[in-house]
């Protein structure tokens, strides 16, 4: 259990970091809004998305969270996942851009596989 724990929690604050406190901090730089640019995508969309990412971290480190609520979370950051991949994917071709969001991806799989063993952990012990 102490295991399953460990990588929940460090696979959670690598998405907290980077999915939500790095965009908070970069989001209104001219570098973050000419990223979004290049993908085509409207200023106000980068900062839509700032602050899903934002309420999203914060539902996944918040214990007292519901759960489905936290399934949701999970979903959303997969959807971006993916689809900042295909974007990138469609923009600039094969590149380490493009490949860099299936790489949280798999960070995110682990922590959700890692939160389900530990709520199942909980259901026993009951």
């Amino acid at each position: 259990m102490k295991k399953a724990k460990i990588i929940f929690w460090i696979t959670t604050i690598i998405i907290f970091l980077f999915e939500g406190v790095m965009p908070a901090l970069t989001s209104q730089t001219e570098l973050a809004k000419e990223g979004i640019k290049h993908l085509g995508y409207p200023e106000y969309f980068g900062n839509a998305l700032v602050v899903f990412k934002i309420l999203g971290v914060l539902v996944l480190v918040i214990p007292q969270i519901p759960k489905n609520v936290k399934e949701w979370a999970y979903a959303g950051f997969g959807f971006d996942f993916i689809f900042a991949s295909i974007s990138h994917f469609s923009v600039d071709g094969v590149g380490f851009q493009s490949f860099f969001p299936l790489i949280f991806l798999v960070i995110l799989a682990i922590s959700y596989t890692y939160y389900h063993k530990i709520e199942r952990y909980k259901n026993i012990a009951l």
